[in-house]
Order: C-alpha cells, then sequence, then structure tokens
C-alpha cells in the first residue's frame, strides 16, 4: 500500500500525522492510529427480481489511547489533520495527568492468508445480476414444491493501515466474498424453508461456479423439503449428536465467548481463574485459529497489528488459556493472541474469536449414533442465545432427527436445546472423526459490533442435554 491510499487523495499528511499520534500517545500505555478504506457491494434477488443492488465506500480513522484500564477513543470519517488534532485532542483526557510507558509494538510477521487484489472487480454488474437470475430459475425448476426463492451475493475489501507511536506502521488488506440461497417449499397450507451459504477471505470465482451454486441450492431445497416433513419435537433431558461443521457455533457461543480475555479479567466469565482446571471431558481439544487460509474468521494481522496465532483454549478437557487482544493481555500479564478486533475504524478493538473449533477424536459417526438408545441428531442451527456470566444458552436447530435404539428416524421441528456451556462440554462422551469447518457464513455480535468468524466440530454426542420442544 503506497501513501497515495491515505495520504495523497486528502490533506492528511503521513509526517503531520504521525506527529499527532505520537503527541496524543505521549504518557499512554499503549493506542494506534486505525485508517480504513473499504468497499463493498451486495445484490439481492428475490420474489423473482433483483430486489437490491448496493455498492457502498466508506473509510476514516479511529486514534486509541490507553492508559491502565481506561480507553480514549476518537473517530471520523473525515481525513483530515483538523479531524486528527481534534481526535487526539479528546483521547488525551484519559491520561488525567498519570505517566505511563508505551507498550512494545506487535511482532511482525511475514505471513499472508489472503490476496490483496479487490474481489468486487471480479464480475461486471451483468454477470452478477445473470447469476442470480439462473439460481433463481434453477430452483424452481427442481420441485415443484418450491414456492420462493431468495439468492444473494456480497462482497467487500478493506485495507487498513495501523499506525503506532516511533513511525510503526503495519498495513492489511483484506477481501471477503459470501453467496447465500434460500429456498421455501411448500405443501398445502405448510411451508418451510431452508439456506446454505459459502464464503470466505478470496475472489469470487471459486463460489460461482456451477457445481458450487448449484450445490447450494440443491442443499436448500433439501432442508426446505425435509422440513415439510417434520413432526413435533419431544421434550426433557435426553442424549444429543450434534453433527459436523456449522454446529460448531454452539461451542462457539457457549464456550468461545467465555474465553475472551476481557470477561476473565473482569471475572464475569464461568471460566474465569480456572486455567489448568478440567472444564471439559477427556479428548475435547479447542482451538481458535486465524491463521488458516482464505478462511472467513482469519487475519493476518489482527486489529491492532498483532499476528493472529493457533491458540489452545483447552487440550484434552484442560482450560490453557484464554484470546487476548493487547490491552487485556497487559493487564492480565500475559501475551496478546491477535485477538483484538473491530468491527470498523468507528469501534474500539475488544477481545473476538476468529476461526474456533473442537478437534476430531477417532469414533465413526454411525457408530456414535448407534449408541444411542433416545435422544435428537441436531445437523443445523440457525444460532442462539447465551449469558456469558453463567455459560447458558438456547440454541434453535433448523434441522433435527429423533434418534431411538441406535436409529436416525422421523425429522423434527422447533428443537430447542437448553444447556450451560461448562456443564455441556464435561457430558461429552463420544468424538468423531469427520471433523468439518463451517462453509465460511459465520458472523459474531459483541457490544454491538460484527465481525465475521468461522465455526467447526467433528459429530460429537452429548449424554445429557435438554431439550425444549412441543411436548410437556
Amino acid at each position: 500500500m503506497s501513501d497515495s491510499f491515505f495520504f495523497s487523495r486528502t490533506d492528511l499528511d503521513r509526517n503531520r500525522a504521525q506527529a499527532v499520534l505520537d503527541n496524543a500517545l505521549k504518557g499512554a500505555d499503549d493506542g494506534e492510529l486505525y485508517l480504513e478504506y473499504a468497499q463493498s457491494e451486495a445484490f439481492v434477488f428475490d420474489d423473482n427480481r433483483l430486489k437490491t443492488a448496493s455498492f457502498n465506500v466508506d473509510q476514516g480513522f479511529g486514534l486509541r489511547a490507553v492508559c491502565g484500564e481506561s480507553t480514549g477513543y476518537a473517530h471520523a470519517s473525515d481525513l483530515s489533520e483538523a479531524a486528527l488534532k481534534r481526535a487526539g485532542a479528546a483521547v488525551q483526557a484519559v491520561k488525567s495527568g498519570i505517566g505511563g510507558e508505551m507498550s512494545a509494538g506487535p511482532a511482525r510477521t511475514n505471513a499472508k492468508l489472503y490476496p490483496d487484489e479487490n474481489p468486487l472487480g471480479d464480475m461486471p454488474f451483468e454477470a452478477k445480476t445473470k447469476l442470480l437470475e439462473e439460481i433463481n430459475e434453477y430452483a424452481r425448476t427442481k420441485d415443484d414444491r418450491v414456492r420462493q426463492v431468495s439468492a444473494s451475493l456480497s462482497g467487500e475489501w478493506s485495507a487498513v493501515e495501523i499506525l503506532r507511536p516511533g513511525g510503526e506502521v503495519i498495513r492489511d488488506f483484506r477481501p471477503l466474498v459470501r453467496l447465500n440461497v434460500s429456498v421455501t417449499a411448500g405443501d398445502g397450507d405448510r411451508q418451510e424453508s431452508g439456506s446454505s451459504g459459502a464464503g470466505g477471505r478470496e475472489g469470487y470465482a471459486k463460489f460461482i461456479t456451477p457445481d458450487a451454486w448449484q450445490g447450494q441450492v440443491d442443499e436448500a431445497l433439501r432442508q426446505a423439503l425435509i422440513n415439510l416433513e417434520a413432526e413435533a419435537a419431544p421434550a426433557g433431558e435426553m442424549e444429543v449428536v450434534l453433527g459436523p461443521g456449522w454446529t460448531g457455533v454452539l461451542l462457539h457461543e457457549a464456550v468461545g465467548h467465555g474465553l475472551e480475555g476481557d470477561f476473565n479479567r473482569k471475572e464475569t466469565s464461568a471460566f474465569a481463574g480456572r486455567i489448568g482446571e478440567r472444564v471439559a471431558a477427556p479428548g475435547v481439544t479447542v482451538i481458535d485459529d486465524g491463521t488458516l487460509d482464505g478462511r472467513r474468521g482469519s487475519l493476518t494481522v489482527d486489529d491492532e497489528g498483532t499476528p493472529t496465532s493457533r491458540t489452545v483454549l483447552i487440550e484434552d478437557g484442560i482450560l490453557k488459556g484464554y484470546l487476548q487482544d493487547r490491552l487485556n493481555a497487559r493487564l492480565m500479564g500475559v501475551a496478546a493472541t491477535g485477538n483484538g478486533r473491530r468491527e470498523s475504524f468507528a469501534h474500539q478493538p475488544m477481545p473476538r474469536m476468529t476461526n474456533t473449533f473442537m478437534l476430531g477424536g477417532d469414533h465413526d459417526p454411525e457408530e456414535i449414533l448407534r449408541t444411542v438408545k433416545d435422544g435428537i441428531y441436531a445437523v443445523n442451527f440457525s444460532g442462539g442465545q447465551v449469558d456469558i456470566t453463567s455459560g447458558k444458552f438456547v440454541f434453535n436447530c433448523t434441522e433435527a432427527y429423533r434418534v431411538q435404539n441406535g436409529k436416525v428416524g422421523a425429522p423434527l421441528k422447533n428443537v430447542a436445546l437448553i444447556g450451560d456451556g461448562p456443564s455441556v462440554m464435561t457430558k461429552v462422551s463420544m468424538i468423531g472423526n469427520d471433523f468439518a469447518l463451517d462453509p465460511g457464513i459465520g458472523v459474531c455480535g459483541k457490544a454491538g459490533q460484527g465481525v465475521p468468524v468461522g465455526v467447526g466440530q467433528p459429530t460429537i454426542k452429548i449424554d445429557r442435554l435438554t431439550v425444549g420442544g412441543a411436548a410437556a
């Protein structure tokens, strides 16, 4: 990235910007100037027509000064020296006459996890709309029960530059694309839906081949037709088997958030102060890895400039560590793990997950299902809610089946899984050998900020879990 990106196009001069930064952070413990330029586009084809076509450009800066536990933060979309000086004056208030010593900058990395090129120029407008038309037509001719089809294509590309006191500069280019298909099928008065999506930090090419998008349509239709046949779910405590891949979102919500550094430093997490203790069944190993090439949750460097890493959170059931940004790592006396993330220049960084998953075991998935006497096989989730302090969660299944005497039976509707993360992890009794990551569709929310993430896991068996359904 040359100076032309953030400096030559505006009246902001690099040397004067550095001087403002150095002055604003003098006596602070940490901080940076975060510059961002982002392009994004979205196309939605719904109800047999192109309903939305948008293109946006956003740019700005965020200036942060950290002193002890306190943070001064100011941001603006105006890339000018005047705006930066106003921000510098604002963030200095956090120091309140207290002098600190600036923390050492992040380690440098030669890793490159995704291409620099902007994917938004991969296809002309006409080709993108034609693709969505083809998806719509293909889905509607697959089965006469199809009543509605919605297809969306979205992409973004951001250029990030992080300036630190003393002239250190860290740069990153970040592509991100996604294709999603939703199908609604009906039989009489009953209608059910299914969806499928895929994406990653690369161009559109891999996701728009006929095999790729037809596979997504077929999967969305399969789910919709299965749900048309679904029966009312039972309720009560029972055995639950989770399928591989996207079901790792339960792990993400029920356990992952509780392992973020801020919650543990403040001792508001159910996992606070438990490093070295058993928090899960033997064989359960949970990893957060932001270094996976091209994955949705991956970053070459996080939003503080720290290279992402492969962080072992739980190893063979023992709690090994937390996810750390620079602030919480410094206050807890540990190293930052490259998990300082922010939604945009208008937001402060905080500890966030990247790609979080449970490693595979040695059981065949069919073997796992054969051990279930009376339970549920959950294959897909729509999402859920979790309370960080207690770890209690509720998840809604979009595809689930009754399992009795080792045989997978009828599909079920209105299945909810209810429990708490720390307890559930101790009840994992079998871990499959079919580890899979999700297809690249995850978005994580925290404190009003959304960031792209990845999840994954193999098939696992949980011996007892509360299932909420239609029966008492």
